[in-house]
């Protein structure tokens, strides 16, 4: 009975952290995309968009920005999806607390393909707001192109499944930067 228990206890432990670090899903109506995030790396960052999951503030939201660099190479087109709730809820979205910058000087964490990263405007106002990566973007990570104070934008996570989707959903029709239908994210919910 003692080996039967132990067993059963063992087993259930082990399926219960089938990851090292957080896995979330940011399920779409073009399917769902899988996402490891590096707590180690960017914790202020991953614990609190893990908090904003647990209380449900991604829910009907949407991707809603996109960003397009040519490939001088290839036909295949880069930039970033931007998603969040600022079409849904933007007063909420404005009324959030920024969270301390976490540079990807500091993180180590390189925008490349899949990379998962905050929005923001100045360094410590980015909140709710994330994209995702289509090619590699390491202009992001400090260069004054796309902010000017140079510090770069706060990588937090990657994309471990699902990048088909996400080229998906960049490829999709737009005018200047805004998708002309916002791509809805049902909800991000926590895998383990």
């Amino acid at each position: 009975m003692f080996k039967l228990v132990l067993a059963l206890s063992i087993l259930f432990t082990s399926c219960g952290n089938q990851y090292k670090t957080p896995h979330i899903a940011i399920i779409t109506n073009y399917g769902d995309i899988e996402a490891e995030l590096f707590p180690d790396k960017a914790p202020k960052t991953v614990a609190r968009f893990l908090n904003y999951i647990d209380s449900g503030l991604y829910k009907k939201s949407s991707f809603y920005r996109v960003v397009f660099i040519e490939s001088p190479v290839s036909n295949f087109n880069y930039g970033i999806v931007q998603g969040g709730i600022w079409q849904s809820n933007n007063s909420k979205a404005i009324s959030l607390p920024g969270i301390p910058h976490e540079s990807p000087k500091q993180t180590g964490i390189s925008h490349i393909n899949g990379t998962l990263s905050l929005a923001r405007g100045i360094a410590g106002s980015g909140n709710s707001e994330f994209f995702i990566c289509v090619g590699d973007q390491t202009q992001y990570d400090s260069s004054q192109s796309v902010n000017p104070d140079g510090l770069g934008y706060a990588a937090f996570g990657r994309v471990i499944n699902g990048m088909e989707i996400v080229r998906k959903i960049h490829s999709q029709p737009a005018n200047d930067q805004s998708f002309v239908t916002p791509i809805a994210i049902v909800e991000i919910k926590r895998i383990q």
